[in-house]
């Protein structure tokens, strides 16, 4: 026999969750009638309705053949007031009232039951009802109850947290639980518990998807029997954020369908179809002739592009969802046969949310942009109005997928309470990090780190994936998750960068699936603010990484002094979000702590460099044919070449030192806006312009010069300085930013004044001078970045994820394959 023990019609009252509430809608509307319907439909031998604290939806089928009364009780822990609910069975009116007047006490309600010998289950165990679940709290329940659920509508993950909880308890354990919370239970072999299954259905969406079976059984009493002797078996799938938020979307949808009486349109709106199909149960009938005529006309019509300025949130909702409907095979399939199948469902309608969301937010992001370009700050304001209408929208996923993250972390916990007594073995860190970029691709020295830390944490077997977004259609890899972006900006002032908008639910999926312990972002951009938005719904800490001196590039962009604080206070508001802040230099910790961020929240993180690429023993005659000449000098700059690196002044300094010179050739590694600049300004010198270049070219054209130059005063580390020194060069640096923090000074190589052409053809001419000097320097620069590796930086920096709020946690790694004694003989004989 197959019964769904856990089924809630339209006379459940439990307090929904606040996204119900704010739809104004109550937790399930479904005509106990429809639900016997469905229930049988399904294959359900018998049929009941657990709803909250009330008995009515039963009622009205009890006269039905296959039914038994039913209800699932609202119970508290006295003193605390936590939460329970119980699944009562086959009971009659009078029992309905006495359990009412005990239920307020949990200790009097069990004692009630157990009198009574009715038959009940502690439902979703794991599931803390009003926030207020603790591990002290379920070890109580261990010595409460006999039956405990593995509820349909919770992950699969909780309910194995909970089955394995179950089949490792003692008699030892039980007697310590009983002397811990100071009560003794009465239960007959209270170590052995019995396991039944319901789907928790509250939309008629998952009827039956989960359900307890008990072979050989004839009625509801031997059902119920075989539920105590520990004879049944629980089939069918837990759920996942995808199913509660598609529960939520169709018990709104449903109450609205009757309050305004929205089933006069479905069969002739085309809309109203797509919904009924997806969010009422068991939806085959064909659309009707209105629907599909107006279906087939607007098949392959292209619906002209909306003025994203007047539009509002619906109106763009409505046009997308005509255009998938007419373009995407999966969902015209439903839209003309049906969800009767139901196999996939909650995928299918992520699958719609996605696509129309991403549309949607995509037409409106692109205004924003659009009016923060030209100061249309009226416009932005509006358009960000939208955005909230289009956030509670998508409501639903965010609220879902933040209760099964807590779901996860809780399950977790009290698994490990109870396996760090049984097991003697020792607890470890289980980090796993998503390090959200938006350029991963690009030639700049936030991806070149990015990138090495890939490699770094593969060769030491850390869980660490990269998450960015690149229209290239790159395949993701081992250790970086490369999603297509709905959208791009291109930036003005700054061509070659793109902002790529990403598919934040995609990603929000994608982040709970993989079970990321901590989320790491390395840009303030559209991907951070993904990074943020992620974080906050999984309760993961969040930390940031300030790589780029993003106002100080944008005052030598726009020469706006507007605009560059407007960007200073985004930014600070951004990293303000963050648990903690890593930052690559001193220097950089002091700017943001003068602007207001809190000192306890900047980490000065290690960085180190690739000691085997750049070595001073790939030095070779790769720049012999463009600087010939016996005793020639090489000066080296690699980087952007863009005004924020300062390379204006550089080219001042060197025209200066060539006419004073003659030994000397400046060699220009990159590319960038001022390049052709800068070529025209340099006709007539000895230079050298290599463009863009890396791997083995670039260790070689490193270790053949003799002074790496970095005039910059905007970055805040300066990679280049690392691997010049790697490559044995001596530096020459300014005194502003993170590069005068990776060189000793005197030794490894000198510091001059920023922004200042004299000063920096003073220290080139110094260096240059002594020829002795700057080889001495170029040894003592390998020897200090031979102490700099690049995989012991990456194993230091890992070590701070602990500092990060419960990045200290301690986890076990689950071990599922352990058996669950299903024999009652074998367990009884435990």
């Amino acid at each position: 026999m197959k019964t769904d023990l856990h089924v809630h019609s339209k006379y459940s009252r439990r307090p929904s969750e606040w996204i119900l509430k704010k739809l104004g809608c109550p937790e399930s509307f479904t005509d106990p009638m429809h639900l016997y319907s469905i229930a049988k439909k399904r294959g359900m031998s018998l049929v009941t309705i657990t709803d909250h604290n009330t008995i009515d939806g039963c009622l009205e089928i009890a006269h039905l053949p296959d039914t038994f009364v039913s209800e699932e009780v609202t119970t508290y822990f006295p003193g605390d007031g936590c939460k329970l609910h119980v699944l009562v069975y086959n009971i009659d009116e009078e029992m309905h009232a006495d359990i009412q007047k005990v239920r307020e006490n949990v200790f009097d309600l069990t004692a009630y039951l157990r009198q009574q010998k009715i038959t009940h289950v502690l439902a979703h165990p794991l599931f803390p009802v009003n926030r207020t679940l603790t591990i002290d709290h379920f070890e109580k329940c261990l010595l409460l109850f006999k039956n405990f659920e593995l509820n349909g509508a919770r992950s699969e993950e909780q309910n194995r947290c909970m089955q394995l909880v179950l089949s490792i308890l003692t008699p030892e354990k039980i007697d310590e639980l009983a002397e811990k919370h100071q009560f003794t239970t009465s239960l007959s072999f209270p170590w052995i518990k019995n396991l039944a299954g319901g789907s928790d259905d509250h939309s008629s969406l998952t009827i039956a998807r989960r359900y307890t079976e008990i072979d050989e059984a004839t009625g509801t009493e031997d059902f119920l029997r075989g539920v105590e002797e520990g004879k049944a078996t629980v089939a069918g799938p837990g759920s996942s954020p995808k199913t509660l938020a598609h529960n939520v979307y169709g018990v709104a949808y449903q109450f609205y369908e009757h309050k305004f009486d929205l089933k006069r349109y479905v069969n002739s709106d085309v809309i109203f179809k797509f919904l009924d199909r997806f969010l009422q149960v068991d939806q085959s009938r064909e659309p009707g002739f209105l629907a599909r005529l107006h279906f087939y006309w607007n098949h392959g019509k292209k619906h002209k592009a909306a003025d994203t300025a007047d539009v509002s949130v619906l109106a763009l909702l409505r046009q997308e969802t005509h255009r998938l409907i007419r373009d995407d095979p999966q969902l015209s399939e439903i839209f003309k046969n049906g969800n009767g199948n139901r196999a996939n469902l909650d995928d299918k309608w992520f699958h719609f949310v996605n696509k129309v969301s991403n549309k949607v937010l995509m037409h409106f992001t692109d205004h924003v942009m659009d009016s923060l370009s030209g100061a249309h700050f009226l416009n932005v304001f509006h358009s960000l109005g939208s955005a909230g209408a289009l956030y509670s929208v998508l409501a639903p996923y965010f609220v879902a997928f933040s209760i099964f993250s807590e779901d996860r972390q809780f399950g977790k916990g009290v698994l490990q309470s109870f396996i760090q007594e049984k097991q003697d073995r020792s607890r470890h860190v289980d980090t796993t990090v998503a390090h959200f970029t938006d350029t991963f691709y690009e030639v700049n020295g936030v991806a070149g780190t990015l990138k090495r830390q890939v490699e770094a944490a593969r060769r030491a077997g850390k869980k660490y994936c990269v998450i960015t977004c690149d229209p290239g259609n790159r395949a993701s890899e081992r250790g970086i998750r490369n999603f297509k972006p709905i959208g791009a900006y291109e930036i003005s002032v700054y061509p070659e960068q793109k902002l790529f908008y990403p598919p934040v639910l995609e990603i929000l999926d994608y982040c709970y699936n993989e079970a990321f312990t901590h989320i790491h972002s390395a840009t303030p951009g559209p991907l951070g603010l993904a990074a943020l938005a992620i974080a906050r719904i999984l309760k993961l800490p969040l930390v940031g990484t300030y790589h780029t001196a993003l106002p100080q590039y944008a005052q030598y962009l726009t020469e706006d002094a507007s605009i560059t604080e407007l960007i200073w206070k985004y930014v600070l508001w951004y990293y303000d979000q963050m648990d903690l802040v890593y930052v690559p230099s001193k220097s950089t910790a002091d700017e943001l702590e003068e602007k207001g961020i809190s000192s306890h929240k900047i980490r000065v993180f290690p960085r180190g460099v690739d000691t085997v690429r750049f070595d001073p023993a790939k030095r070779n005659g790769c720049l012999d044919k463009g600087c010939a000449g016996t005793g020639t000098l090489r000066v080296l700059y690699v980087g952007r070449i863009s005004k924020e690196k300062n390379v204006q002044i550089l080219v001042n300094a060197f025209r200066s030192l060539a006419q004073s010179k003659d030994n000397v050739v400046l060699v220009v590694v990159g590319d960038g806006p001022y390049r052709e600049e800068m070529e025209r300004a340099l006709k007539g010198t000895p230079s050298l312009f290599l463009g863009y270049v890396e791997g083995e070219t670039l260790a070689s054209v490193y270790a053949s010069c003799d002074l790496f130059v970095f005039p910059s005063t905007t970055d805040t580390f300066g990679n280049v300085v690392l691997e010049a020194q790697a490559s044995g060069l001596p530096v020459l640096v300014t005194d502003r930013g993170g590069p005068q923090e990776n060189l000793v000074r005197g030794v490894t190589g000198i510091v001059v004044k920023g922004d200042c052409e004299n000063s920096l053809l003073e220290g080139m001419r110094t260096l240059l001078s002594d020829p002795l000097r700057l080889k001495q320097m170029g040894k003592a620069a390998r020897a200090y970045a031979g102490n700099r590796s690049f995989d012991r930086a990456f194993t230091e920096a890992w070590e701070l994820y602990g500092e990060a709020p419960n990045g200290g946690a301690h986890t076990y790694q689950a071990p599922w394959n352990w058996p669950w004694r299903t024999d009652p003989k074998e367990r009884r004989s435990a």
